[in-house]
């Protein structure tokens, strides 16, 4: 497989796992009162760095294996840009990181998850501009 078709192969698979993460927030986010606003934050963060580990993947870009949305963007070319704030980065990195997991912090409100869905669409319908159509056909799109 030449370079470029393994590239996009990789793209691709990274684009599916994305497209799966935030399938599970927005559809975790209809349970409403009940949802469990973790759950559907760490979807969002992670469709937003698999969205940036696969525009890395098919500029040719290696990166290491690491949750920091941050760290990712500074590995982008300078002419590729992605919407989100530094401070929406670091929220979101935090609930990969620090909120996952059991311990002393403020319970995260419906309101914020929904954000974190908000804000993983306007980075996902950006960074989807930026691959050829036959990456995306063969990468579902549900949510």
């Amino acid at each position: 497989m030449q370079n470029r078709e393994r590239l996009l192969k990789v793209a691709r698979e990274w684009i599916s796992k994305a497209e799966n993460d935030l399938i599970n927030a927005a559809h975790t986010l209809k349970l409403g009162s009940k949802c469990p606003t973790d759950t559907v934050c760490f979807h969002a963060q992670q469709c937003v760095e698999k969205y940036r580990k696969a525009v890395l993947t098919m500029n040719g870009v290696e990166f290491p294996g690491i949750h920091s949305i941050a760290n990712l963007l500074a590995l982008l070319p300078k002419s590729i840009n992605l919407p989100i704030s530094d401070e929406e980065q670091d929220v979101l990195t935090e609930y990969a990181t620090i909120t996952r997991y059991p311990g002393d912090y403020e319970p995260i409100t419906l309101n914020e998850a929904r954000k974190a869905v908000t804000i993983a669409r306007r980075v996902r319908n950006a960074a989807r501009k930026m691959f050829p159509k036959g990456i995306l056909r063969s990468a579902h799109r549900h949510a």
